[in-house]
């Protein structure tokens, strides 16, 4: 079960972000502790996990990690140009919201902040896939509907991928979840790359943009 009370204990630690080799795609991970392997060492996570299944599958995608433990949309934002300076993506994953939705961020800006990163990536010509994101029933149902809309609203308007949440089937299942019951633990890592990768892989085999 979430609980509000630990969104304050979230590590804020530096992304690193390096410039990308030319000679094949790259995938940028923009997202928040979900996606940064928090609680676990950094080989366990779901992102690691896709790098070695893209090394065994020889796809040529160098995958960049971006997410920071605690990000919200509005520090993502913030973030986004100096991350676009280094890299242009080919693809991009935004993992982002959980964060704004356990404080209450109003989900109209929770909508404008990812509006527009999904806009300045588009901008760049990366494919985007955007991560549904859910909460737990702290603020009711009538909150929990305006922020579950926001991301279906935004794949359709903006008519790129959605994926589902990561963390669906597990996130109330305490041998796949830290004890924290934000996290999940390194054994539900390939799990997460199984939700991840039927939306990943068509753009994958959509060939990689020349260099």
């Amino acid at each position: 079960m979430y609980s509000l009370c630990l969104v304050v204990i979230l590590l804020i630690c530096p992304a690193i972000v390096t410039p990308v080799q030319a000679g094949g795609g790259n995938i940028l991970i923009l997202g928040d502790s979900l996606s940064a392997a928090y609680g676990i060492p950094v080989d366990s996570g779901w992102v690691s996990l896709l790098k070695r299944r893209l090394q065994d599958q020889d796809c040529p995608y160098e995958v960049i990690n971006a997410s920071i433990s605690g990000e919200t949309t509005t520090g993502a934002l913030v973030r986004l140009p100096e991350i676009l300076d280094r890299v242009r993506p080919d693809i991009t994953l935004v993992e982002l919201g959980a964060n704004d939705g356990l404080r209450g961020f109003p989900p109209a800006t929770i909508r404008d902040n990812l509006t527009e990163i999904i806009t300045r990536l588009a901008d760049t010509g990366s494919r985007i896939i955007l991560v549904q994101m859910h909460l737990p029933p702290n603020y009711g149902p009538a909150y929990n509907r305006r922020f579950d809309a926001i991301y279906t609203s935004l794949a359709e308007q903006h008519g790129i991928a959605l994926a589902p949440f990561i963390l669906r089937d597990m996130f109330d299942d305490p041998a796949l979840m830290q004890d924290d019951g934000l996290h999940p633990k390194a054994v539900a890592q390939p799990m997460i790359l199984d939700h991840l990768w039927p939306v990943l892989k068509p753009l994958l085999t959509a060939g990689v943009p020349a260099s």
